[in-house]
């Protein structure tokens, strides 16, 4: 079953279309990162976000060539919430920086591909950094969405 699993994240990567990092260090850095903010998390709620962290970090990391770890193999009861828990939550912020692109009018909207966490006003500066965007407009545009926008944590 781990086929499937990994024809489902294969195409989801591409779509998402995130930028390789250098150097091949950050992946296993983020991962350790992640690994501990699971650790740390007490709600059950918490512990699906944060394993789903998890989850992101090691099938990006293998989709970018970095195979820092093998993700478990898929158990449709074990699995299937934290998997359609990750797909929405990266899907819906990776929806979140497109929409706010083209909310601020700006015409190269699609190349916009970020999945950080848009819930701080500081990940909305570096965005708007790192695509040349007025970060005053683009914050602006970020908490209006902010409001309405589902699974951002």
């Amino acid at each position: 079953m781990r086929l499937t699993v990994n024809a489902l994240l294969r195409p989801w990567h591409r779509m998402l279309g995130l930028s390789r990092q250098s150097p091949p260090s950050w992946y296993r850095d983020r991962l350790r990162e992640e690994l501990r903010e699971r650790r740390a998390a007490e709600t059950p709620w918490q512990k699906l976000s944060e394993t789903s962290d998890v989850f992101f970090s090691i099938s990006r990391a293998r989709y970018d060539g970095f195979p820092i770890r093998k993700l478990p193999p898929f158990v449709v009861s074990r699995y299937l919430l934290l998997y359609a828990y990750m797909l929405a939550k990266y899907t819906l912020r990776w929806k979140f920086y497109r929409t706010a692109g083209i909310l601020c009018n700006i015409h190269y909207y699609d190349i916009v591909r970020e999945v950080v966490n848009p819930s701080k006003d500081h990940k909305l500066d570096e965005v708007a950094s790192r695509y040349q965007m007025d970060p005053v407009e683009f914050k602006r545009v970020g908490r209006q969405l902010r409001r309405a926008w589902p699974l951002l944590l």
